[in-house]
């Protein structure tokens, strides 16, 4: 088969490699669509201990199951299926508590196991057993089955940051998982939704996804200005969608008194900045971090996306060949796309 191999910080090559075989537990997905995320990119730059090279990454995907093992009651040859990508070990005191991508072990599809930018993609029997794997119907595309991964991060944040009926929430990142924030709060019932972003690009998607307040914060004070759209009081909630350190302290000034301010975002290795803890204490403020997903919140992405509960069609914008996943890689970064998907049976002759 053709895959995407990751060879070491900055290196990515798409040669041919041996088909995956299913033993007993196993299954095999003819992979359809595998959506790049930001956690690629970084990858792709920065490496990862969790990934070894050479490895395949990908983690946002969905396809057919073509092959299953002796063993696999759960799954049969034909069923379309979305992948997620945190798999729980099952046995730690995190994963028995439901709370699997705490898991001190952190397996993950595109990681420590086998990715989808790959023509197939080989799933162990922990991740049969255990992982982010939902059947979907025959009517849902593959590409918006792929966008269930990201969704459920989204899901997981909220969740954690306890929006609720009447809140004011600010999302300081435009990128498609932040904006994707926004259909999710709405239905929890936040009444405004504010976005800041540096670019303007970006902020035009905002604000055609329905963003009440969009700020750029290139061209103005962002903190003064969430302030005054909330009186001067701040948000009742704050996500940081983005890699930049800088907004987590923005998000504590932009904050409400006894705001929650979810992390969501993923920093480069190594960032830091100095925080005033003052800002918190004095404040009140609840500040936790969102790290991926649970199998649950897969599954619940998936209903959402069938019940257009978020229409997730605006979030996809560009689809690549496999063997353009350098261009897909580099639309991405340019921040000019939205959800950039990458179909390995894809061919651009």
């Amino acid at each position: 088969m053709r895959a995407a191999v990751y060879l070491g910080k900055d290196q990515i090559e798409v040669r041919d490699v041996p088909d995956p075989v299913a033993t007993d537990g196993d299954i095999v997905v003819k992979i359809h669509a595998c959506a790049v995320c930001g956690s690629d990119i970084r990858i792709f730059h920065h490496g990862n201990p969790r990934v070894h090279p050479p490895q395949i990454i990908g983690h946002e995907s969905s396809g057919e199951v073509v092959e299953v093992g002796r063993d696999v009651t759960k799954f049969k040859v034909g069923d379309r299926v979305a992948i997620g990508a945190d798999v729980p070990c099952g046995e730690c005191e995190f994963c028995e508590a439901g709370i699997g991508n705490n898991c001190q072990i952190n397996y993950a599809l595109g990681y420590q196991f086998p990715g989808s930018f790959a023509q197939y993609a080989l799933l162990n029997k922990l991740t049969v057993d255990l992982g982010p794997i939902h059947k979907i119907g025959p009517s849902m595309p593959y590409d918006e089955a792929a966008l269930a991964e990201p969704l459920a991060c989204v899901l997981n944040a909220t969740e954690l940051a306890n929006v609720k009926l009447g809140d004011t929430v600010v999302i300081i990142g435009a990128g498609p998982i932040g904006l994707m924030i926004m259909p999710v709060v709405r239905m929890l019932g936040a009444i405004k939704v504010i976005v800041v972003q540096r670019s303007e690009k970006r902020l035009e998607n905002a604000r055609s996804l329905g963003a009440d307040v969009a700020i750029a914060s290139s061209k103005e004070d962002a903190i003064a200005r969430v302030k005054e759209e909330t009186g001067g009081l701040g948000a009742d909630v704050v996500f940081t969608a983005n890699s930049s350190p800088e907004t987590h302290r923005d998000a504590m000034l932009m904050a409400k008194n006894r705001a929650r301010i979810s992390l969501f975002g993923g920093l480069p290795a190594g960032s830091s900045i100095e925080l005033d803890t003052n800002i918190i204490h004095y404040k009140e403020l609840m500040v936790m971090g969102a790290h991926g997903s649970m199998p649950r919140h897969h599954r619940k992405a998936i209903e959402l996306i069938a019940a257009r509960r978020p229409d997730i069609r605006p979030y996809i914008s560009e689809h690549f060949a496999l063997d353009d996943i350098r261009e897909a890689f580099e639309l991405t970064e340019s921040h000019s796309a939205m959800r950039v998907v990458v179909n390995p049976w894809r061919t651009d002759e």
